[in-house]
C-alpha cells in the first residue's frame, strides 16, 4: 500500500512535534535542575566543604562534590557544565557551600574560583624561626619548606638577601587551603619590600641610616624594645641619638638574639660581657642583621623619629618606659623602677 505525500507529511509533522516536546522537556528539566536547591549532607559546621585538585576536570569535580555530601548525580552536573560551555574552566581550590545552593551556583563557584579562604597572622616582633614554626604548624598550608635551609628558602622566593631575619612583613594573610607555604613567604617578603621602599622615600633626611637595610635593622630593635605603643617614637629617638654621638646602642634584645636557642629566659651579666656580633654592649653601631619582624609603626618611627635629646630609657614594669637625658637621671629611674628604690 502506497503512502500518500499527505500522510507522510503528517507523520513527519508528528515526529517533529514529538522531538520539539522532547527538547522542550529536556530544556525544562535542565533549567529545573540548575535552579533547584541541591540536597546537602552538612558537616557539624553546617556546610559541605571539598577540595578540587589541579587538573581534575568537571567530571572529577562532580564526583568529589558527591563524595563530600553534595546530593546530585555527578553525570547531571557534568552535563550541565558541558551544555553551558564551562566544562574546561574548573578552578582548583578549597570550596565551601551551605544550604540553598543551586547546581548553577555551584558551577559558577567552581568556574570563578570562589574558593574558601583561611588565614595566618604573622605577628610583629617574632623571629624568622618563630615564623617557620608557625607555618609548619598551620593545618591548611602545604609545607613545602619543611626541612629546607633558610638560604634555600630565600632562593626559592627570589630574595637577594643572604639572611632571612626581618624580611617578612607581619600582617594577616588570607589564602585558600593547601596553598604552598612558599606563597605566604613570597607575599610577606614582597610586602616588606614595598613598605620599606615607600617609608625610605618618605624618611626624615637627617636620620643616620645609609640604606633601607640599616633602617630595617634598627626598626627591628625598636620593635623589640617598645612595650607601649605611645613610647615607640621616643625609643626610636634614643637609638638615633646614640648613633649620632657614637654611643653604643646597649640593647638587651640584640644580645638575646645572638644567644639564639641558648637563651633560657634569663639574661646574665656574663652574656652582656661576652662579645658576639649581636652584642651591642661590646660593639658599636648596628648588629649585622635585623633581630625580629618589625611592624609598620616601628619602621615609620625609625625613619621619622621625633626630635629629642633623650639617651636612656628603663621599663616601669607596666609596659611603658621612663626616658632620661642624662646618665644621672637614668640611674635614678633604674633605682626606682628596677631596684625598688625611691
Amino acid at each position: 500500500m502506497k503512502r500518500t505525500p499527505k500522510r507522510l507529511f503528517k507523520k513527519l509533522l508528528l515526529l517533529a512535534g514529538l522531538c520539539l516536546l522532547a527538547v522542550l522537556g529536556f530544556a525544562g528539566w535542565m533549567v529545573w535542575f540548575a535552579s533547584a536547591a541541591v540536597p546537602l549532607k552538612l558537616n557539624p559546621q553546617g556546610v559541605v566543604d571539598f577540595d578540587i585538585r589541579p587538573g581534575l576536570g568537571l567530571k572529577g569535580a562532580a564526583q568529589v562534590m558527591a563524595d563530600a555530601g553534595v546530593g546530585m548525580p555527578p553525570w547531571q552536573f557534568a552535563l550541565l557544565g558541558r551544555l553551558a560551555g564551562k566544562d574546561r574552566n574548573i578552578q582548583a581550590g578549597s570550596y565551601e557551600v551551605g544550604p540553598g545552593v543551586t547546581a548553577w551556583q555551584l558551577l559558577q563557584k567552581l568556574t570563578d574560583g570562589d574558593v574558601m579562604q583561611t588565614r595566618i597572622v604573622i605577628v610583629e616582633g617574632k623571629t624568622f624561626r618563630d615564623l617557620r614554626a608557625q607555618l609548619d604548624a598551620h593545618p591548611d598550608l602545604r609545607h613545602d619548606t619543611a626541612g629546607l635551609p633558610d638560604a634555600e628558602i630565600l632562593k626559592l622566593i627570589g630574595a637577594e638577601e643572604s639572611h632571612p631575619e626581618g624580611l617578612f612583613f607581619p600582617d594577616t594573610y588570607l589564602f585558600a587551603r593547601q596553598t604552598k607555604d612558599l606563597v605566604i613567604l613570597q607575599r610577606a617578603y614582597h610586602g616588606m619590600q614595598r613598605r620599606m621602599a615607600d617609608a625610605w622615600e618618605k624618611r626624615d633626611p637627617s636620620v643616620p641610616y645609609k640604606t633601607p637595610r640599616e633602617a630595617l635593622i634598627m626598626a627591628s630593635i625598636v620593635e623589640k624594645e617598645t612595650g607601649a605603643p605611645a613610647d615607640r617614637g621616643k625609643v626610636a629617638s634614643v637609638f638615633v641619638n646614640r648613633l649620632r654621638i657614637g654611643m653604643r646602642l646597649q640593647t638587651d634584645p640584640t644580645v638575646i638574639y645572638g644567644l639564639g636557642e641558648r637563651f633560657d629566659g634569663n639574661l646574665r651579666k656574663s652574656d652582656l660581657l661576652a662579645d658576639t656580633p649581636y652584642n651591642t654592649y661590646t660593639r658599636g653601631g648596628l648588629p649585622p642583621t635585623p633581630i625580629a619582624l618589625p611592624g609598620m609603626a616601628s619602621i615609620e618611627a625609625t625613619l621619622s623619629p621625633p626630635k629629642t635629646d633623650l639617651l636612656y630609657f628603663v621599663a616601669r614594669g607596666d609596659g611603658s618606659s621612663v626616658f632620661s637625658r642624662s646618665l644621672e637621671e637614668h640611674n635614678r629611674a633604674v633605682n626606682k623602677y628596677q631596684r625598688g628604690g625611691k
